[in-house]
């Protein structure tokens, strides 16, 4: 049987949009549980964590996850949530973003033990599935009328969608007979928008025989605010650190809405009630500290970046937006704030002799009588100490780890400086 049940848990934390009837005690003992990614991106964004938690949440309940990376269907794009025809992109292209996507999905699962999670890519029975076949073996199965009446095809009926992107729900479909032939899969979940495709694959694997089957979806988000979840003014944050850094990804969660940060904790922990109503109780009665955000961005940015890019980010966030220690800057914060402030480089001795000079460089100052009036108004600052114009040389100055030399411009504005041929 499984360890505990995955329906209460996810009503709970909010998680449960939509199921089918008699799903809870069809999940009173183990079952395949899937959930699909198309590789339509080389990177994962925050908007699809909530089915991957989701997953974890079925495998931590005693059933066994399978992540479906859409290499097959990301060739012909998903209509769902869309007001006009996907672009399609290469095989190549999509073969190498699927190879990230496994490389992702890898951080949330547990690929061990007795309800060990597996990962499967729909080319494997979608590339060499013939025409006829499609249209015999599953189209026979669904009349226009019944994939008209779906909301992803209904809501692009005035703008127009092409066959192929019509004929998306069928592939969908498919997948869902197939895992459950090759995997004995019997759920699956999804986000909302997909509620449609969804059923259309139980329709399929009741029509075919395969005995019975069950589809649950997660809530699509928007904040507090009104906003799609998981935008910034930058675009989409991603899981991928080359596009999202980790500090940058850090920021997005600590900047979380009041009104948002306790739904969020339940979403995308695995915290347990008490804790997180704990949590809360503290934010209430001390909201200038942010604990509820700083626990909910310690502990995504660890699950997604590592426990050590985690507490960078954070040391890097504490150094720009709380006044934290220069002095006791590590080597991986100065590294990492290399690549999110203004950064230069100088030589050792008379290029890097006047604090002045450095402020220019770095267009914290427009020019060195700009850069003088700064020092003389207090208003810069070299390694965390306010500079005086008798005290501006920087020979005898300590360098921060790795020959670095940390400037500021009033409260907020820093630049970097690192001090090569020492």
């Amino acid at each position: 049987m499984a360890t505990a049940s995955l329906i209460e848990e996810l009503s709970w934390r909010g998680m449960l949009y939509q199921h089918t009837d008699g799903i809870a005690q069809f999940l009173g003992s183990p079952r395949g549980v899937y959930a699909g990614f198309d590789p339509t991106a080389s990177s994962l964004h925050v908007g699809h964590m909530l089915p991957v938690v989701a997953l974890m949440h079925a495998q931590r309940a005693g059933h066994r996850p399978v992540a479906l990376v859409g290499g097959g269907t990301g060739l012909i794009g998903d209509p769902s949530g869309r007001t006009s025809e996907r672009q399609l992109i290469s095989e190549e292209q999509v073969a190498e973003n699927a190879r990230a996507l496994h490389v992702q999905l890898e951080r949330f699962l547990d690929f061990d033990g007795p309800n060990a999670a597996r990962m499967r890519d729909n080319a494997l029975w979608l590339r060499p599935f013939a025409a006829i076949e499609l249209l015999r073996d599953v189209g026979k199965h669904f009349t226009v009328n019944y994939m008209l009446a779906k909301e992803s095809v209904q809501s692009r009926i005035d703008a127009g969608i092409s066959f192929t992107e019509f004929s998306y729900m069928l592939l969908q479909a498919y997948d869902f007979l197939e895992l459950r032939r090759r995997e004995d899969v019997t759920v699956q979940l999804g986000g909302s928008d997909q509620w449609g495709n969804m059923t259309a694959g139980m329709e399929l694997i009741r029509r075919s025989g395969a005995g019975e089957s069950h589809v649950f979806t997660v809530p699509l988000l928007m904040t507090a605010a009104g906003t799609k979840f998981g935008k910034t003014a930058e675009g989409a944050v991603w899981l991928d650190a080359e596009r999202t850094s980790p500090y940058r990804f850090f920021q997005f969660w600590i900047n979380s809405d009041d009104r948002d940060v306790g739904r969020l904790l339940r979403f995308f922990t695995l915290m347990q009630r008490g804790a997180i109503e704990d949590v809360e109780a503290e934010s209430a009665r001390n909201p200038e500290r942010r604990e509820a955000q700083r626990v909910l961005a310690r502990d995504v940015t660890a699950r997604v970046h590592g426990a050590e890019a985690a507490r960078i980010a954070e040391e890097v966030s504490g150094l720009l937006f709380g006044g934290g220690e220069v002095a006791s800057l590590s080597r991986g914060a100065i590294d990492a704030l290399s690549a999110e402030i203004p950064f230069a480089e100088v030589a050792a001795g008379a290029d890097a002799g006047d604090a002045l000079d450095l402020f220019v460089l770095t267009k914290l100052a427009a020019s060195r009588g700009a850069a003088k009036r700064l020092v003389e108004q207090g208003g810069a600052y070299l390694n965390g100490a306010r500079l005086t114009m008798a005290d501006r040389g920087i020979g005898e100055r300590s360098l921060l780890p790795g020959g670095h030399l940390l400037l500021r411009k009033g409260t907020r504005d820093y630049a970097l400086v690192k001090v090569t041929d020492l």
